[in-house]
């Protein structure tokens, strides 16, 4: 089983960008964690993190060839971008939306989330944990399909 795990913008600044809300960890030390995961899953990762749309549509897009779900941070494009959501509807594979921070306890514009609707789950405010969770969830999914 392949799972790819998107990252989208800023996430590169992990641990260096607002570290009160995002914690210290950085975007290799979450890659990590993920990877130690799916290894005890008995299932492969696939990282990419990228601050361009275009790159994450691509991504997506070649996902449904060569992955069996996603587990995505689209950070700041989780907002407004229906393009990422357009490209997740596109495609046969389940996504698990995740989030470091809890999108509903912040600022107004951050509560709602464009792409959740075409997601099999969101999971929020559990900092790196989020992404383990939704590893997990998305591997249990898979596995139960016939």
């Amino acid at each position: 089983m392949r799972i790819l795990v998107l990252h989208g913008p800023n996430l590169n600044r992990l641990g260096r960008r607002e570290p009160e809300v995002y914690g210290r960890t950085t975007l290799a030390e979450v890659d990590e964690q993920i990877r130690a995961l799916a290894a005890s899953l008995g299932v492969e990762t696939r990282h990419l993190q990228s601050n361009h749309e275009g790159v994450l549509i691509d991504a997506i897009h070649a996902a449904d060839d060569d992955c069996d779900g996603i587990v995505f941070n689209p950070g700041a494009f989780t907002h407004y971008s229906y393009a990422l959501r357009d490209a997740l509807a596109s495609i046969r594979k389940p996504c698990v939306e995740v989030h470091l921070s809890d999108i509903h306890k912040r600022e107004a514009w951050r509560r709602v989330s464009v792409l959740s609707e075409v997601c099999v789950a969101q999971i929020v405010g559990r900092g790196p944990a989020s992404y383990l969770d939704g590893l997990t969830l998305l591997v249990e999914r898979l596995k139960a399909q016939p």
